[in-house]
């Protein structure tokens, strides 16, 4: 499954760099999980089975709720069971469907 997850604090003590600081923290628990992942401005993609991606989103929200008394996680998922690398494939398919060289 692909899952496109959004996590950060809605308030924090100090300034943008403790939320720049959280949502770090939060990709630091991605990064550290071993699965595929991407990150970009708005999400961080992460590819794996149900049990393992939620997992690690619930890791990711609990170092975010340690900075900030209330936190936003949106979550939006794509499971197609017996599909995998998923991650670059969807993305390829668009390319080659657009006439781009990859």
């Amino acid at each position: 499954m692909l899952v496109a997850f959004s996590v950060a604090p809605t308030t924090t003590e100090n300034d943008d760099a403790s939320l720049t600081a959280a949502v770090a923290a939060a990709v630091r628990v991605v990064e550290e999980s071993g699965l595929p992942y991407e990150l970009n401005s708005m999400f961080t993609l992460i590819e794996g089975e149900w049990e393992e991606v939620f997992e690690v989103i619930r890791r990711a929200t609990d170092v975010v709720v340690a900075t900030s008394p209330r936190v936003s996680l949106v979550v939006k998922a794509d499971i197609r069971p017996g599909h995998t690398d998923q991650l670059t494939a969807k993305v390829q398919h668009v390319q080659e469907y657009l006439g781009h060289q990859r």
